[in-house]
């Protein structure tokens, strides 16, 4: 008598394939890291092509309360593309790390869980090839990460 394959193993290897699969998606596409990192490159993305109203609006509350948008889409690109004679950068992000209680600035309020990485902006102007390094960081904020510039400092 021939017998057919063992119903219950093939329902296990079904099971760990489907298993593997939500892991694989979860990892690349909806980790707070993954999520973290693809905001701060939409904005940088955004600004390279000068849409500056568009990068504002991928700006953390906090940071949307520290420019208005009309004067930032107008300061962005006067000083960075005007000042400096370029036209557009390049840039790469590096060192993702994840921070606990960060503070955009001395007195605000600790933001729980922020992604802090390091973003290169190689420019080619009119005064020469420079790059502006920045520590640049991502938290949630209402449902969508968003970006923050550091001014702890100040």
């Amino acid at each position: 008598m021939k017998r057919g394959p063992n119903k219950g193993l093939v329902f296990a290897g079904a099971l760990l394939a489907l298993g593997a699969v939500v892991a694989v998606v979860y990892f690349f596409f909806l980790s707070s890291e993954r999520q973290a990192v693809s905001a701060v490159e939409s904005f940088y993305t955004y600004e390279q092509e000068n849409q500056f109203a568009d990068s504002w609006e991928l700006f953390h509350p906090l940071m949307q309360e520290r420019f208005s948008k009309p004067t930032y889409i107008q300061d962005r690109p006067h000083i960075i593309m005007s000042h400096f004679g370029v036209e557009t950068f390049t840039y790469t992000i590096e060192e993702v790390q994840k921070v606990q209680n960060w503070q955009m600035e001395a007195d605000a309020e600790p933001i729980e869980e922020a992604y802090r990485m390091t973003v290169y902006q190689d420019f080619k102007g009119t005064y020469g090839n420079f790059t502006i390094v920045q520590h640049v960081y991502a938290a949630e904020a209402d449902g969508e990460w968003s970006v923050l510039w550091d001014y702890s400092g100040q």
